[in-house]
């Protein structure tokens, strides 16, 4: 199918980060809304040489002041029209700010047309119980949720936001419904779950028996931007700060990444060995804001890819704007494009267009994978033949991290055509969570 065959004119305001090596934040996004038919600008919050996860980098944050300089550009020569705002990374609490201040004006001038703007937010803060953006950002993050249409947060984001712990699908169930009553969200996609067979969810911190999100993170320490990247190795005048969902969003999909051990507990907490898919889990709220839960699980791969939050986003936007179209006639002009309430989890817009969202990024990271592993054999024998030489133990480590991580970065652009035409889409078939469909009426209500 071709890519503008479905998919109307659609301008698009990405802001998020930028990199000259590699395909992570707004070069991946670029692309693969380019690819389907979109018309993108982007605003870059950062740019840097490569991604975090080589472990050094260089290059320049974008600050408040200059996000906002490069919007008012194009709002003086009346090229602010857009139909949707893809937000990722932001590297401060007032560059948060800046960007609900552009997603305001943009809604304000679309407010006469309903349906006629989007606005899909990836709230990227942290994984693994550890922030990655500096602590005063959560709270803007918050204030920005009654303005977005579709959020994208994964289990640790989710629980931030939410102020609940996810454990299972019934507290799932719960957060996603504080995030769409409390906060008014149309749409959530959980964006990266790690569950057990019986549907225990992977903790997303180290445990430590809290009682809320906002309590575990306050006893984990928060680490700030420079030193928070598992992979990241601060070195002196090198900026090394998480770039969106450049090497460590959850939605990147890690594979194959040895669990730290678990200190024994009572009842004892899932590992990720348990674990044998990653899980999206999505939602689009009713008119009461209850939630509408469906569920896909792909298969985990044996390695760690960079920028697979950007391409989960990039990919959602067209393809939702697509199912948006084929669903009803009107439903492109109502709010939020929120489906009416008689509409199943699995026959909603947003899930079908995670079908094909997961079934492009699935192959694309397969083919990745399998290209990857030729090129560290064709390295390791290199090195095996010239020998060790003058190198030292730690040095030829670096090397070989290097390379491995350049072998790793996803081959989005070779294979384009499964963005265009996403194979083996069954596979990625929605289901229904029905463990999950009876949240107290009261969750999500605010007190007084």
């Amino acid at each position: 199918m071709a890519s503008d065959a479905s998919l109307p004119e659609t301008r698009v305001l990405a802001i998020a980060s930028h990199v000259v090596h590699g395909y992570v934040g707004n070069k991946m996004a670029t692309f693969v809304m380019q690819s389907l038919g979109c018309d993108v600008c982007a605003i870059n919050t950062v740019h840097y040489s490569n991604h975090t996860a080589y472990k050094q980098v260089k290059g320049t944050k974008t600050s408040a002041d200059e996000i906002l300089e490069l919007y008012k550009g194009l709002r003086q020569s009346n090229l602010n029209d857009f139909d949707v705002l893809l937000t990722g990374y932001m590297p401060s609490a007032e560059a948060v700010q800046a960007v609900g201040k552009i997603g305001r004006d943009i809604k304000f001038n679309a407010g006469t047309k309903p349906g006629s703007f989007f606005w899909v937010l990836d709230p990227v803060m942290g994984d693994n119980g550890k922030l990655y953006i500096p602590e005063d950002e959560v709270p803007e993050y918050k204030s920005l949720l009654r303005e977005a249409d579709l959020i994208l947060p994964n289990q640790f984001e989710a629980e931030l936001l939410s102020d609940t712990t996810i454990t299972d699908l019934d507290s799932l169930a719960a957060a996603i419904q504080v995030l769409h009553k409390t906060y008014q969200v149309p749409h959530v996609i959980i964006t990266s779950l790690r569950l057990t067979r019986d549907n225990q969810t992977i903790p997303s911190r180290a445990p430590s028996n809290p009682t809320s999100a906002s309590a575990s993170a306050q006893q984990t320490p928060l680490l700030n931007a420079e030193t928070s990247h598992p992979a990241s190795k601060p070195t002196p005048n090198i900026p090394s700060e998480s770039l969106s969902s450049d090497s460590s969003h959850p939605a990147a999909w890690p594979a194959s990444i040895p669990s730290r051990p678990s200190p024994t507990l009572s009842p004892p907490v899932p590992t990720e060995e348990e674990a044998e898919n990653i899980t999206i889990i999505g939602s689009t709220a009713t008119s009461d804001y209850k939630p509408r839960l469906f569920r896909i699980d792909t298969p985990l791969l044996p390695l760690f890819f960079s920028g697979t939050g950007d391409m989960f986003a990039a990919l959602t936007v067209p393809r939702l704007i697509e199912a948006v179209q084929n669903s009803s006639p009107d439903l492109s002009s109502k709010p939020s494009w929120r489906s009416p309430d008689d509409v199943p989890a699995d026959e909603l817009p947003l899930a079908k267009a995670c079908q094909k969202v997961l079934a492009s990024m699935q192959s694309i990271l397969a083919k990745t994978s399998e290209t990857c592993h030729e090129k560290m054999e064709a390295y390791d024998a290199r090195v095996e033949k010239e020998g060790h030489g003058q190198n030292d133990e730690a040095e030829r480590a670096q090397r070989r991290h290097l390379a491995l991580t350049n072998a790793s970065e996803v081959k989005v652009v070779r294979h384009v055509k499964d963005i265009l035409d996403p194979p083996e889409l069954e596979r990625f078939r929605p289901t229904l969570v029905e463990e999950a469909q009876t949240v107290p009426e009261s969750v999500g209500e605010r007190a007084g």
